[in-house]
């Protein structure tokens, strides 16, 4: 089925985030329409205007919350009454620390799991038969066999954060099985990182980060202080944890090309999981190391004790994306570091951090 994606209209919530802005440019680079939807938890409306900047567009936004059903009626209301009714959504709103999570697990159910009940209840109201979903490896559990594939059982989460994942994707699911016609994609991705190769945009996380490589940056840059490594005992070669790192621009393509995959199928498929990373598994030692190598700069870190929720290892394997999806990483880790340290330089000169 050939589309017209000038008459697409795709709903990014959580669009003023990390993944979600990333995503954006993505697609309007691609053609469609895109409108933004964020409650600014994790986020604020510099990033908008920073995207905005980028693809040279009034690209709408509205701040509205996903847990309230109201605000979410009010957006695709607002949208249908100018001509242009929600087509597809791709849905990222959601809390994501995962030691945050083990701290506040009624805060993460009510954001995560709710947010995303009400958003199917809307879409339901609305007609809109295309979901992208932003999941996550976590699902996995501690995963038996590595690399993991989709068929790959849900084992009871180490966070959470997992948790909501997993109740999520459940959701949709059983969603779907009433809903005749709806389709969903399921993206479990592993670890994004890096920014726009333009520095324009990038991972502004409130706060310390919760994620390795912007607390990194941030140690390197005297903003924080020397990166913990949250254990050195874990049965792997260097006994630092190990994951999938990919490029946020990989993934920001893989969503454009996962609702392009709904969009064509017809809403006749639907669920269907994607895994969404390299392939390969690198650890914490080795992502300084690459740093180090990449930019020149010396790492700050010390040693800790293991970190409650984390997994061993894990990394992805990602035939399926790539067979069905016509998608694959291209972006070489270096390049995914080299782009965090450009990103942390570039908000240093303009904030005079």
């Amino acid at each position: 089925m050939k589309l017209c994606r000038m008459h697409l209209n795709i709903l990014v919530t959580g669009g003023a985030g990390y993944i979600g802005s990333h995503t954006a440019v993505a697609l309007v680079e691609a053609g469609f329409r895109v409108v933004l939807l964020d409650n600014f938890s994790n986020s604020d409306f510099s990033a908008v205007q920073r995207l905005r900047s980028l693809v040279n567009q009034e690209v709408p936004f509205y701040e509205a919350d996903c847990r309230n059903k109201s605000d979410l009626i009010h957006v695709f209301n607002s949208e249908k009454e100018q001509g242009c009714p929600i087509t597809g959504v791709i849905h990222f709103a959601a809390l994501k620390a995962v030691g945050e999570s083990v701290e506040k697990p009624e805060l993460y159910k009510l954001n995560n799991v709710g947010g995303t009940e009400r958003l199917l209840e809307v879409m339901e109201g609305f007609g809109v038969q295309s979901l992208v979903f932003s999941s996550s490896c976590t699902v996995y559990g501690e995963a038996e066999n590595i690399p993991v594939d989709e068929s790959s059982p849900f084992l009871p989460s180490e966070s959470p954060y997992g948790f909501t994942k997993q109740a999520c994707e459940k959701s949709i699911v059983q969603h779907a099985e009433k809903n005749i016609g709806f389709s969903s994609t399921l993206l479990r991705y592993f670890n994004p990182i890096g920014a726009h190769p333009s520095s324009v945009i990038g991972e502004s996380p409130r706060g310390v980060p919760n994620n390795l490589v912007p607390f990194l940056c941030q140690a390197v840059a005297k903003l924080r202080d020397p990166l913990t490594v949250f254990g050195t005992d874990y049965p792997t070669h260097d006994g630092s944890c190990i994951r999938d790192y990919l490029h946020v621009m990989d993934l920001a393509e893989a969503h454009v090309k996962a609702i392009l995959y709904l969009l064509q199928a017809g809403n006749s498929m639907g669920c269907r999981a994607f895994n969404l990373g390299t392939g390969h598994g690198v650890s914490v030692l080795e992502v300084i190391e690459t740093f180090e190598k990449v930019t020149g700069m010396k790492v700050p870190h010390q040693f800790g004790k293991r970190r409650e929720g984390d997994v061993v290892a894990i990394w992805a394997n990602a035939e399926r994306a790539k067979q069905e999806l016509k998608w694959e990483t291209t972006r070489p880790l270096g390049q995914g570091l080299l782009d965090s340290w450009n990103w942390q330089q570039k908000l240093g000169e303009e904030f005079d951090l």
